[in-house]
């Protein structure tokens, strides 16, 4: 059923929204019709946040997140990998990962082309940032002459002939879940774990990759802040794949520390330049390990070292291949800040703490995000990190360097980080928590 094809007269929005009010469950046909309506315009506004509301405060089924779910796939296109061959004329498997997003979360840039250098086509549709948490597009856009928006025909060429893509989602997938986002964000139901899950699943779902892997964060710096929130959305999203037949895994990480020593969009990309070329700082190199090691397990590759092909320069190969296909320049020199500013520690110690929501807010008011989608970032803005919590810091040495375009940024991004490290006088044992704290799978679920 799509919004071309649906009966109006076959349900009512005021009825499914009392079901839903009163914890009943929404049938397939009903959810069908509901969505349908929703993006023809029949359902309005006002009863599509009602029914949102109470899906928040009543939750779904497996099954009905299930039908919610192909109901906004199937109010747009799919999209269909499977005349990608092998020489043989075998069938080639694509994997993909999606992340839930987070301070200094660069891990697509260097994983796409590691998991290419394997032979495995990467379809990764990404989108750009809004609010603390950087877009993957605005910071490859970062790069000179690299372009975003590809046709269906050139993502499938660029797939056959270099195996990574990182470009723009297309409009025609699931429709349903721009019109619905946009309504949840107004409204106060961005929270509903249904609702995230079925909106990113729409999407990755219908992207039709064979294999995807989510990075599902937890922590200051993450959507989800705190772990039992990220392990029930990972679990439902991992069912939602499990059930469309595509080979889901998740893996829960830690998102109270900023990744990398790097946040912002050209300072991310040089930092996952030094990781493709097998240097980069160790939590970035771990998670991306980590991922692709997932990736090439869901696709049938074991016993592939992906830390190998980031020292052997494969990766770096399959890097400068995906950009260059993209009319990006990989050896063009990256835009940078017009002004920088310092932030000298105050005390010596051991650092125990660094918040990531403050470092992201900090890149976010210095150009590097966006309050609003018509918003421009700036490509060379963001906070540079000199320390991370159980590093020995001296008083006055660097802790950060703020960068910008606008020098008038830089007073309300030092505020961000007012209070946003704690360090111990003492210089006592510090235990680094674990970046990958669980991981699920579809046999980890039990309905």
């Amino acid at each position: 059923m799509t919004a071309a094809t649906y009966d109006r007269s076959a349900h009512d929005a005021v009825e499914l929204i009392r079901l839903k009010r009163d914890h009943g469950r929404l049938s397939q046909e009903q959810i069908r019709w509901m969505i349908a309506a929703y993006t023809d315009g029949y359902v309005g506004d006002e009863q599509m946040s009602a029914l949102a509301m109470a899906i928040l405060l009543n939750g779904m089924t497996r099954e009905e997140i299930g039908h919610w779910t192909a109901a906004m796939i199937a109010s747009g296109e799919r999209m269909d990998f499977s005349s990608l061959r092998t020489p043989e004329g075998g069938r080639r498997l694509t994997a993909d990962k999606h992340s839930t997003g987070g301070v200094g979360d660069k891990i697509t840039l260097p994983l796409a082309p590691l998991v290419a250098s394997f032979g495995v086509p990467v379809p990764q549709l990404s989108g750009r940032g809004l609010g603390h948490t950087g877009g993957t597009l605005d910071k490859l856009e970062a790069i000179a002459g690299w372009q975003a928006d590809l046709s269906n025909d050139a993502l499938l060429r660029q797939l056959d002939e270099v195996n990574a893509v990182i470009c723009a989602a297309g409009p025609g997938l699931a429709p349903a879940d721009k019109k619905l986002y946009a309504l949840r964000d107004v409204t106060g139901t961005v929270e509903a774990i249904p609702l995230i899950a079925s909106s990113i699943m729409s999407k990755k779902i219908a992207e039709g990759t064979d294999a995807l892997v989510l990075d599902v964060k937890a922590g200051s710096g993450a959507f989800m802040k705190s772990r039992a929130d990220a392990v029930e959305l990972a679990r439902t999203m991992v069912a939602l794949g499990t059930d469309a037949g595509v080979k889901t895994t998740a893996l829960l990480t830690d998102m109270d520390t900023p990744l990398g020593l790097t946040a912002g969009n050209a300072i991310e990309v040089e930092e996952s330049v030094e990781v493709l070329a097998g240097g980069g700082p160790a939590d970035v190199v771990e998670l991306t390990v980590a991922l692709a090691q997932e990736m090439l397990t869901a696709v049938g590759i074991t016993g592939a070292d992906p830390a190998e092909n980031l020292r052997n320069g494969r990766a770096m190969d399959s890097w400068r291949q995906m950009i260059a296909a993209q009319s990006g320049n990989p050896d063009a020199a990256l835009p940078q800040a017009a002004h920088s500013h310092t932030i000298n520690a105050g005390v010596s110690g051991t650092m125990t703490r660094m918040d990531a929501m403050s470092v992201g807010l900090a890149a976010w008011r210095l150009g590097a995000g966006r309050a609003r989608k018509q918003d421009a970032v700036q490509a060379g803005a963001g906070v540079r990190m000199h320390a991370k919590p159980g590093d020995r810091i001296t008083e006055g040495q660097p802790l950060f360097t703020l960068l910008t375009d606008d020098e008038h940024r830089i007073a309300r991004a030092q505020q961000a980080l007012e209070g946003a490290v704690d360090v111990d006088a003492e210089g006592g044992p510090y235990e680094t928590p674990e970046l990958v704290f669980d991981r699920i799978s579809a046999s980890d679920l039990t309905d």
